[in-house]
């Protein structure tokens, strides 16, 4: 009786599923997900009284995986709106602090990064403004290759994809999520 109750809390323990592996494989679905809504294609052509004109545009992002979490350390510049920075200091195991400044109606707001942490290519944390009021941040570090046309071999640059949830005024957009390359 002893060995089928030993056998049963044996096979039990195998066919369980790992609850560290878990945690893994939904940050690299979620950075996949992220990743994916900076991704964009537009292909046009347009025929007028003989004259042919092609439009083509496209921008793919993948999660940028590094071994070290702490390669992901340091400064970067958003794409637009040159005000718009954040600085990013990540331990090697994976712990982030860091503060920027996001867009606002009256202008770029400071904020300061708590609590973040980075699983893969994935970050998340707490951003406590200056003014008073905290909002989550979720951000994917991704490589954004872009083409203008179908034979282009396209340029690709790694950088962080921060996602606004609720989305941020400036300038008269809602942004709902931003583009940040490494300050050269």
């Amino acid at each position: 009786m002893r060995t089928l109750l030993a056998a049963a809390l044996l096979l039990g323990f195998c066919l369980a599923p790992s609850t560290s592996a878990a945690p893994q494989a939904d940050a690299a679905r979620r950075a996949r997900e992220l990743a994916a809504s900076f991704s964009k294609s537009k292909h046009e052509v347009k025929e007028k009284r003989g004259v042919r004109v092609e439009k083509f545009k496209e921008v793919r992002s993948e999660p940028a995986l590094r071994r070290n979490a702490a390669d992901y350390s340091g400064t970067y510049e958003a794409t637009v709106g040159a005000d718009y920075k954040l600085s990013l200091r990540v331990g090697s195991d994976g712990s982030a602090e860091g503060s920027g400044y996001d867009p606002g109606p009256a202008g770029p707001r400071a904020f300061t990064l708590a609590g973040a942490k980075v699983q893969g290519a994935l970050i998340t944390g707490t951003k406590a403004y200056a003014d008073g009021p905290a909002e989550k941040f979720e951000g994917v570090f991704i490589n954004r290759t872009e083409r203008d046309s179908p034979s282009d071999a396209g340029f690709t640059e790694f950088g962080l994809g921060v996602v606004f949830d609720p989305p941020k005024p400036a300038e008269g957009l809602q942004l709902e999520r931003l583009f940040y390359r490494p300050k050269r």
